[in-house]
Formats: structure tokens, C-alpha cells, sequence
């Protein structure tokens, strides 16, 4: 599956999803076709799947310190992610899956954490900065070190953290 999976995502670098044929993927995988629908139903669920998989492993990342307020470790962490995975995620923002689900902050926890229903639209367009910081940063190759940009996001993100 890894194969087939590297080989999606390098078509997508360069075509559009609905160009892609499960032939194409097999040939350039070295797999037969029996292999493929053994573990996909289609090119939409092979997306789907990689997607999950690649998501689930970027929101593993920071499991640990999920209910923490900033952290500026998780964000060098994900950072790195980017850096080392650019092909996932430059094929996200392509598809337009880059940004976070909305889902991902409960009001709930905001309320219960003492923040005001402010926070919500800070929550929004820090994610939009950040979701648009990540596109370009990929866009350019990721020259910037993750280190780098982590310095970035906090001298914009602490300007806003100064005044909440």
C-alpha cells in the first residue's frame, strides 16, 4: 500500500485527481490491479484513505498536550511535519483539504477553560493566517527552516496573545 500511496501522491503533483487512473497508479507501483482494489474501492477512496492516515499522523503529534494552551514545542513539531512530509501537504492545499477541520475546537472547552466566546473568531483567523503561512512556506520549497518559521508565527501570534 505504501507504494501505491507515494505514487498517488507524486500524480497529484502534477495532474488533476480526476486524470488519474487506477492503471496509471498500478504501472507506476508495480502492482497489479487485484492489489489495488484489495485495499481501495476507487481513486476517490484511496484518496480518502490517504488522506486519514496522513491527517491522523499530523494530529498525533500533539495528543499529548491536546488540552495545553499555546505551546510553541507543538507548533515546532508540526513544523518539522510539514518540512519532512511537503508532498502531502502541498497535495492538500491543491485538493483544498490544507486546512484544519473546524470541528477540531470544542466551545465546550472554551467556556469550561475560562475564555471568553471571542476566542472563537481568534481561533479562526489565527487558522486562517496560519493554514495561508503553511501554502506559502510549501510553495517556496520550505527554504525556512521549521525553526524559522516557528519564529515567524510567534512574533505574529504574540501580538495577538498580548491583547486576548
Amino acid at each position: 500500500m505504501e507504494r501505491i500511496i507515494k505514487v498517488f501522491l507524486e500524480l497529484l503533483q502534477t495532474k488533476e485527481l480526476n486524470e488519474i487512473s487506477v492503471t496509471e497508479i498500478c504501472k507506476h507501483a508495480g502492482v497489479n490491479r487485484a492489489t489495488f482494489y484489495a485495499n481501495y474501492l476507487d481513486i476517490y477512496d484511496l484518496r480518502d484513505k490517504t488522506l486519514e492516515t496522513l491527517r491522523g499522523m499530523a494530529f498525533d503529534l500533539h495528543k499529548e498536550n491536546e488540552r495545553n494552551s499555546y505551546n510553541s514545542d507543538d507548533f515546532l513539531k508540526l513544523l518539522r511535519h510539514i518540512s519532512e512530509n511537503q508532498m502531502f501537504y502541498k497535495t492538500c492545499y491543491r485538493l483544498g483539504l490544507g486546512e484544519l477541520p473546524n470541528d477540531q475546537y470544542d466551545p465546550e472547552d472554551i467556556v469550561r477553560y475560562g475564555r471568553t466566546e471571542r476566542v472563537m473568531y481568534h481561533i479562526a483567523f489565527f487558522r486562517g493566517g496560519f493554514n495561508r503561512m503553511v501554502n506559502l512556506w510549501l510553495q517556496g520549497g520550505c527554504k525556512e527552516t521549521p525553526e524559522e518559521m516557528l519564529e515567524v508565527l510567534k512574533a505574529e501570534y504574540n501580538g495577538l496573545i498580548n491583547r486576548s
